[in-house]
């Protein structure tokens, strides 16, 4: 037999916000992950201000489920709108991530 899934209710707590970023840092050790969101601003031609508003840890177990529920909803995206393509600069270049490392998503 299948045990019964729990009702689930959402909620927000009164420190809930919502916010837009355009960069996204993550730094990973054994224990869990951290994902820094920020602004990135172009402050001149040769320089680039990254204005960080919100950093979030989460474990090995929820950061994987975080990746599947996205590679999901991407996948779903592209289905409807079309391939999301990249800068050339930010698909896997230096400073795109790892264990033991620390990635920076603008």
């Amino acid at each position: 037999m299948n045990p019964t899934p729990p009702k689930i209710q959402l909620s927000t707590t009164p420190e809930y916000r919502e916010g837009y970023a355009n960069s996204v840092q993550i730094r990973v050790n054994l224990w869990d992950f951290f994902l820094l969101f920020g602004l990135v601003n172009q402050t001149a031609p040769d320089a680039v201000m990254i204005q960080n508003f919100q950093g979030i840890y989460l474990s090995p177990q929820q950061a994987k489920a975080l990746l599947n529920v996205l590679q999901q909803n991407v996948t779903q995206y592209e289905t409807a709108f079309g391939e999301i393509k990249l800068e050339p600069h930010a698909a896997g270049g230096p400073g795109a991530g790892g264990v033991g490392g620390a990635g920076v998503v603008q």
